[in-house]
């Protein structure tokens, strides 16, 4: 049976290009890029020097801050650059250039943790946390961290299989591809809480994964159920999710571990699962590269620092020049305007369109039509949120949740009246965050 959040669009899902293709994998380039700033925290403080050489799997940043995650060598090499370089999110990082030398020497400190039934819970968080494992479904959040918040609170871990953005296919070909990997990180995770209850979530319109999970799982389940979920946007959002499979409605402001529960990509539970039995760090991810305006749309297998443009000449390039790339999904991507921006821990599809589909506006008018409020999944009022921004009206912007938006996209998706509201919530935020800080400094 269906469970069903509020609101929420169907937006057709575009995934034919790639749903049936495995994954490749993309030899590393010459040159890595790899920003010291690649999840939600505090950037990372460079562990190397230029001229360093470093080997596959070494640390090269690190931070002591509580909400962080280190940085490891996807290649051996030579460090040759540390600078400011461009960054998916549109601004320029610090970063560390490193030359591939072709060999992938395997640093000595990489190798198996052990079984996991030999490790203890506070070491199998150990290795999560060194291994610089970060949500991969988009938030980046450092696992690690997650997870210790939710001790002693989580009686439930959810895997979120869901993928309903549109065009990404990246985790559903891990689902089928690679299910005991899935099913090893979940098992992982639920030692690590000490529950025994786990839950498997896949939208409906992708039967081959969930039968393949369900294949895949032991005889007697070891408390593991695979869900099968409606097929709607935003069904992967972490507060939909949790209201579709627990019926548990996460309050606002508050976090999932309120009501019992934690929620993780798919994978990042294959790369706890990879971190323990390989030792192996998070080096790597599955990057669905797709659009109309590239050539040969496929599932890549690409190292973390690859620059984009390596990525799309991996699949013959554009077929014609784009009018818009994104990184990520065509609801919640960000536009980018250098290609030599590279793949970082998040990043989970890059998409190129042609110009005849960039369907830009320069007149917006709010029409007054409410379908923006009908399709919030967390009941808001996007058109007074962007109107409040545009008056810069942060007091308001307060009193009407702006930071309870997850930035879907579904309001900016059913608008006929073509309004940038996505956009809007994003300066919004900014924008309170700015005089949050300034009414603290004046206290």
């Amino acid at each position: 049976m269906f469970s069903f959040f509020h609101g929420g669009v169907h937006p057709d899902d575009s995934k034919a290009n790639t749903r049936h293709k495995q994954v490749e994998y993309l030899p590393p380039p010459e040159f890595l890029i790899l920003p010291l700033s690649m999840h939600i925290g505090a950037p990372c403080e460079p562990c190397v020097t230029l001229g360093d050489d470093v080997l596959l799997g070494q640390v090269i940043a690190n931070s002591g801050a509580p909400v962080a995650a280190p940085i490891h060598s996807p290649v051996s090499g030579r460090v040759t650059a540390i600078e400011p370089r461009s960054h998916p999110n549109g601004s320029r990082v610090m970063s560390i250039v490193i030359q591939n030398d072709g060999l992938d020497k395997l640093h000595p400190e990489i190798a198996p943790y052990g079984s996991v039934e030999s490790l203890t819970p506070e070491e199998l968080l150990g290795v999560v946390r060194d291994a610089g494992i970060v949500g991969l479904g988009g938030a980046a959040f450092p696992a690690h961290v997650k997870v210790r918040s939710g001790l002693g609170k989580v009686t439930r871990v959810i895997i979120n299989g869901c993928e309903c953005e549109p065009y990404i296919t990246s985790d559903h070909r891990l689902l089928l591809e690679s299910p005991e990997e899935v099913l090893g990180g979940l098992k992982i995770l639920m030692k690590i809480f000490g529950i025994n209850k786990g839950t498997i979530a896949i939208e409906a319109n992708k039967r081959d994964a969930i039968e393949n999970i369900r294949r895949t799982l032991p005889r007697r389940g070891e408390g593991i159920e695979v869900r099968s979920l409606a097929v709607r946007y935003p069904q992967g959002a972490e507060k939909q999710l949790i209201q579709a499979v627990a019926d548990r409605e996460v309050p606002p402001g508050a976090l999932p571990a309120a009501v019992g529960v934690a929620v993780f990509n798919v994978d990042t539970a294959a790369a706890i699962h990879r971190a323990v039995t390989t030792g192996m760090p998070l080096l790597r991810r599955i990057v669905t590269v797709s659009g109309s305006a590239v050539s040969n749309a496929k599932n890549l297998s690409v190292r973390i620092g690859t620059p984009m443009e390596t990525v799309f000449a991996a699949t013959g390039g554009f077929r014609e020049t784009p009018g818009k790339v994104l990184a990520g999904g065509p609801m919640m991507g960000i536009a980018q305007f250098d290609l030599t921006a590279p793949v970082v821990k998040s990043t989970n599809a890059l998409l190129a369109f042609s110009q005849r589909e960039v369907n830009a506006s320069r007149e917006q008018t709010c029409i007054r039509c409410g379908k923006c409020v009908q399709v919030c999944p967390m009941k808001l009022e996007p058109t007074y949120l962007y109107m409040y921004e545009r008056k810069n009206r942060t007091d308001m912007l307060e009193k009407y949740h702006l930071s309870d938006c997850i930035e879907c996209g579904s309001c900016a998706y059913i608008c006929p009246g073509r309004l940038h509201l996505v956009h809007s919530v994003r300066t919004g935020k900014q924008k309170l965050n700015a005089a949050r800080a300034a009414a603290k400094e004046g206290k």
